[in-house]
């Protein structure tokens, strides 16, 4: 078998997908995105299928290497995101060549489903009492929200107190039960995490994540001595490489690799164990389309340390399109109880509806974050 063409799809409401053909008629998906770069991702894509076409695709360790290593500069989310993606792609075509699904060619799953949580309340969190009501009421056993707007490095504790507000607004209309996690966005830095970190902690949360950005996690030593609630990290992390100095210092309960970033199923797979020899949970970051959810399923699959999902259905990004939009049968996704079944269908086991996938790339999209400012008028971490 040799892979004869790579061609990407820029699709709304801000996706890329990526679908590799091969001389046997087996074509192969993956996502690879980085959001507001999907246009350069998608021209990393192309500089690497120079290598790949000709080449036999079920060779995937191989090619991983290849594609990290044989450049001299190397990581980092344009590289790594445009890896994630084709090696979501050449796992698809080796299991869909095989009639099996990619969970039972890394060992075999060691779990029938996992817990997912629903995003609530948006960029600027409001209205998130209601929106926790709502999506409890569909099932769902577990909440994320935005925790904050901009702060700056010292703010009012007006602004604390609201961001408090909110998270207490949420307890209160779903119970002592339900899982709340709270994003801090990297919007915050060490001064005020430290405060918002302690002020949230009545509120028993499943976790606070990114309490700082991660080029600032050395600030979590200070942080976690401000809270017993578990620290989520590494959306931002694109390698087993980044992860290792995070994993050996200690500040971190739970990691947080996108496999459409952090260089897809092989790389993820790797960090996962990493994690796991230092007693860290793993909750797939996934704020993105069905066939990057198809990949984090088949990797929590195998990953004893997995224990939720992150999912997009419903969030407050997919104005124009939602994950179910682009499947021939959405039905596999099959949310029931608070978890989404682990998919049984061969490679990454959905069904790509290509002709949709075709329509909507004459739209296309440029999606790109909001730029905030400070009432000083300098920059703010969004």
């Amino acid at each position: 078998m040799k892979i004869t063409r790579l061609t990407t799809h820029i699709v709304p409401p801000r996706w890329l997908f990526l679908k590799i053909e091969t001389d046997e008629g087996i074509v192969g998906w993956g996502e690879p995105i980085v959001e507001g770069r999907a246009h350069s991702v998608a021209a990393a894509v192309a500089e690497l299928a120079d290598y790949l076409v000709g080449k036999d695709p079920r060779l995937i360790e191989d090619h991983w290497n290849v594609l990290y290593r044989a450049g001299f500069y190397r990581g980092g989310p344009i590289h790594m995101s445009a890896l994630a993606g084709i090696d979501q792609a050449l796992w698809d075509i080796k299991g869909k060549a095989l009639g099996v699904p990619v969970h039972a060619l890394l060992g075999g799953q060691c779990r029938e489903r996992i817990k997912v949580y629903s995003w609530i309340g948006g960029d600027r969190p409001a209205d998130v009492a209601r929106a926790a009501r709502e999506v409890v009421g569909r099932g769902f056993t577990a909440v994320k929200m935005n925790g904050t707007e901009e702060l700056q490095f010292v703010d009012s504790y007006a602004k604390i107190d609201a961001a408090v507000a909110n998270v207490a607004a949420v307890r209160e209309a779903v119970g002592p039960d339900i899982g709340i996690g709270v994003d801090f966005h990297g919007r915050v830095h060490k001064p005020m995490a430290k405060i918002l970190a302690r002020e949230l902690e009545p509120y028993r949360l499943m976790f606070i994540e990114e309490p700082v950005l991660s080029e600032n996690y050395e600030a979590l030593r200070d942080i976690r001595e401000h809270t017993s609630t578990p620290i989520a990290l590494g959306e931002r992390l694109f390698s087993r490489w980044d992860f290792k100095r995070v994993l050996a210092d200690g500040f971190v309960d739970i990691i947080q690799p996108d496999p459409s970033h952090s260089g897809g199923i092989t790389e993820t797979r790797k960090i996962a164990a990493m994690a796991e020899a230092y007693d860290v949970a793993l909750a797939l970051h996934c704020p993105l389309g069905p066939i990057a959810l198809a990949a984090n399923l088949q990797l929590d699959a195998v990953c004893y340390n997995a224990f939720i999902q992150e999912q997009s259905l419903g969030i407050h990004y997919n104005e124009s399109n939602d994950i179910l939009d682009y499947l021939a049968k959405p039905e596999v996704f099959a949310y029931r109880d608070g978890f989404v079944d682990i998919p049984q269908g061969p490679g990454l086991g959905i069904e790509v509806n290509e002709d949709y996938v075709l329509e909507r790339a004459e739209v296309g999209h440029r999606w790109r974050n909001p730029v905030w400012r400070h009432a000083d008028g300098s920059v703010a971490e969004w």
